[in-house]
């Protein structure tokens, strides 16, 4: 039974597939206590090309080691406007969505990949959105 359990939880990574109730035991039903946090990275202008690599890089280095049960990234737009410019700015950008308990150890962990990147790219902030989140599993 424990390799039956332990190849449906890989099937189930994989294919991004619910795992039955026994097999995801270590997950709880509900938790309460938990975070949405919503980082927006600018990856250059719309116009620009992507580095696809240097992205996959930072996630590899950044993110995962830190949240490396789950998080989603999404593709996005986005514009932003200096104070006194007469324009906005367009980018390409990346949402990282990252579900977590509220503790200030994972506090930490999005800071320092929030300062990760702007050390990297030079970028002068990278935008964190947080708010409670219900969380079942």
């Amino acid at each position: 039974m424990p390799l039956l359990c332990l190849v449906l939880a890989s099937l189930a990574a994989a294919t991004g597939c619910a795992l039955p109730r026994d097999a995801a035991a270590t997950r709880p039903d509900a938790a309460t206590g938990w975070l949405r946090t919503e980082l927006y990275f600018g990856l250059g202008a719309v116009d620009a090309p992507a580095d696809a690599a240097r992205w996959r890089r930072f996630l590899d280095t950044e993110v995962t080691p830190r949240f490396p049960d789950d998080f989603t990234v999404l593709d996005a737009y986005g514009q932003w406007r200096e104070p006194g410019a007469a324009m906005p700015e367009r980018l390409r950008s990346r949402l990282v969505v990252i579900l977590h308990p509220d503790t200030p150890a994972r506090r930490a962990d999005i800071d320092a990949i929030r300062a990760a990147w702007t050390a990297l790219t030079g970028d002068t902030s990278v935008l964190r959105a947080t708010q409670p989140a219900e969380v079942a599993f």
